[in-house]
């Protein structure tokens, strides 16, 4: 099952280097970003409020690969489009963001859902049912 959110962003200074395009590890906050907007996008909350309400303590990533294709530059105004396609416990998440119609950066995303077990230790676990029928 593949969901995709779409969202606007602005380049900002902070983002950049001196030479005014922005410092590639940005590129991965704003990816990181971006996947929790898809979350609070199909589920109607913030991922503050999935931890208080969902059995969740996190999504590692635990695999990522991205291509810089076209510097962008602050003030540039952008589009991130990120798709979403579910496994088990496991979820993979495609991101692109474009200016002017040109995609700039792509990247790809694998992250495992994880609960606490007794001893308070990280655990991957099922992704909820209740979860991933938002996302159908």
């Amino acid at each position: 099952m593949a969901y995709t959110n779409t969202r606007n962003l602005r380049i900002e200074w902070g983002d950049c280097d001196p030479a005014g395009i922005i410092f590639y590890p940005n590129y991965f906050r704003i990816f990181d970003h971006s996947t929790a907007m898809l979350f609070e996008a199909a589920l109607g909350m913030t991922k503050h409020e999935m931890f208080k309400k969902l059995e969740f303590e996190g999504w590692p990533l635990i695999k990522t690969q991205a291509r810089f294709l076209k510097p962008t530059r602050f003030g540039d105004d952008c589009v991130v489009e990120s798709t979403v396609n579910f496994g088990r416990s496991s979820f993979e998440v495609a991101h692109r963001l474009s200016c002017n119609g040109a995609v700039c950066a792509e990247a790809n995303e694998k992250r495992v859902w994880t609960v606490r077990d007794a001893s308070g230790q990280l655990k991957s676990h099922p992704i909820p049912d209740a979860v991933l029928a938002k996302f159908a």
